[in-house]
């Protein structure tokens, strides 16, 4: 798993090391990463053009170290001075003596429109807030160019610890960040700022805190699903049941259904007015249209996409939430739940609330722009474990634990894609996964199956669900064809 950590976190693992080590050798590190992947991300050193938007301070520094260091590799690097009396004074004696140029701000537009790579060395990781507006204006003369666009550390106008974006941010392609992995860099609009994320080793993980956010890589989420063994049957696997749909709209239990049963082919129950809906598509399914407790025995519980809102669905809400077993709430359910949380409070087994902004933003909280703050606060506040859906889903357990989703897309920003990923929760809650693990590996198998739907075109949730066996047989280590390697 990928520790994710904060800018203070980061700053206490530094202190250690900036008094044991010679002043500057830091920075000399994190400069020769910079360097290294920089000279990957062109192909060549001689005769490339490399232009530096350099700050002042330390990240700028770090720009101007790399800057010097390419310099000498025989590539052209000017670097734009936007605080020319406060630029780091050793970072710019060591650019000028390897033949590195500088620019003042005023100058900046030509040399952009002919360059390969543009560094960002505006703001670090202690920036916060807008970006004042002749860098705002510097980095979108930057973006509207041809080159590379390369991050230093964290893209300025991005929070290193939240991804929030206040105004303009530095749009990188590629972001090069030392020592560990900044929180801001994979949640929030920090995502799409930050392109792809090449970490560089420093010298700081022996003075790390134990990582209290995570994201998994698909080698974690296989370790967590197990294949059968030649002891197993159909009970062994985990037994889920499913509440959803309705006879006049019998969809969302087909997807939350199908989603269960292609995750983790034990054994899954129906209970609900889609019975019929859902035997016709899905015969391998014990299927009731009585309530919860005429399905049989189940080890898990999903409850919620399609059902209702009325006073039938809330009773069934409710006998579902009072027993011990691991629930999974979605949709219909999550408004009711909203009404009256104390339903929730209190409960002896383990919840998971599945939230997009709008349901999360009906229990009183709004999300705003720090998502892994919000999905803490209402998991510390009702109990449960909160997976909030976007682009890189946060789930979060009441501790304050939490992992943020690394296999998102925006094609799954359709109809019915959320009853999918309730049935694929709800198959791994089954299992005895703890919640937060469970969410946490639905959210990156879902994404998964995704990528590979998305592959072949626009899709529909259905295409999710008949691509899920793909999905984990690629996280579990195959590689189909045409496919690319397994994320981060």
């Amino acid at each position: 798993m990928i520790g994710l950590f904060t800018a203070a976190e980061i700053r206490a693992a530094e202190a250690p090391l900036l008094a044991a080590l010679p002043d500057g050798a830091l920075m000399q590190r994190a400069a020769t990463g910079l360097a290294t992947v920089c000279l990957r991300l062109l192909g060549r050193s001689y005769g490339a053009r490399v232009t530096a938007l350099v700050g002042s301070g330390a990240n700028g520094g770090d720009a101007l170290f790399a800057g010097a260091r390419l310099a000498a590799r025989g590539t052209h690097v000017t670097a734009v001075l936007l605080a020319p009396a406060r630029a780091h004074e050793a970072g710019l004696t060591a650019f000028r003596r390897a033949g590195g140029r500088t620019v003042a701000l005023e100058a900046a537009g030509p040399v952009l429109d002919r360059t390969d790579l543009v560094l960002d060395g505006v703001v670090g990781i202690g920036g916060s807030g807008r970006l004042r507006p002749d860098a705002a204006a510097l980095v979108d003369r930057a973006a509207a160019g041809p080159a590379l666009m390369v991050a230093v550390d964290v893209p300025s106008g991005v929070d290193a610890d939240t991804g929030a974006v206040d105004g303009a941010a530095f749009p990188a392609t590629h972001t090069v960040t030392f020592g560990a992995v900044k929180a801001g860099l994979v949640v929030g609009e920090g995502r799409g700022s930050a392109g792809e994320v090449h970490l560089i080793d420093i010298g700081l993980d022996e003075h790390l805190p134990a990582p209290s956010a995570w994201q998994l890589a698909d080698a974690d989420a296989a370790a967590r699903l197990p294949s059968p063994d030649a002891d197993d049957d159909k009970y062994t696997q985990g037994v889920v049941g499913i509440v959803a749909g309705s006879a006049t709209y019998p969809g969302a239990g087909v997807l939350c259904t199908g989603a269960a049963l292609r995750t983790r082919p034990g054994l899954v129950r129906y209970a609900g007015t889609a019975a019929d809906g859902v035997r016709a598509a899905w015969p391998e399914a014990i299927v009731t249209d009585g309530r919860p407790g005429d399905a049989g025995r189940v080890q898990a519980w999903v409850v919620g996409p399609g059902m209702g809102t009325d006073d039938d669905a809330r009773s069934v809400l409710a006998e579902v939430l009072a027993t011990d077993l691991p629930v999974l709430v979605d949709a219909d359910a999550l408004t009711m739940l909203a009404r009256e949380p104390d339903l929730l409070r209190g409960r002896s087994g383990p919840t998971v609330l599945t939230p997009h902004d709008r349901e999360f933003a009906r229990f009183g909280y709004e999300v705003g722009p720090d998502r892994l703050g919000a999905a803490r606060r209402l998991a510390a506040d009702l109990g449960a474990v909160v997976l909030l859906k976007g682009e890189a889903t946060v789930v979060a357990d009441p501790g304050g634990a939490a992992f943020v989703n690394a296999t998102g897309t925006p094609w799954l920003a359709t109809a019915g894609t959320g009853d999918v990923l309730s049935g694929i929760t709800g198959a791994l809650l089954a299992t005895g996964l703890p919640a937060v693990e469970a969410a946490a590996v639905a959210a990156h198998v879902h994404g998964r199956a995704g990528q590979v739907a998305a592959a072949r075109g626009p899709f529909v949730a259905g295409d999710v669900v008949r691509h899920l066996p793909e999905a984990i047989s690629r996280v579990r280590g195959a590689r189909p064809d045409g496919l690319p390697d397994s994320g981060p």
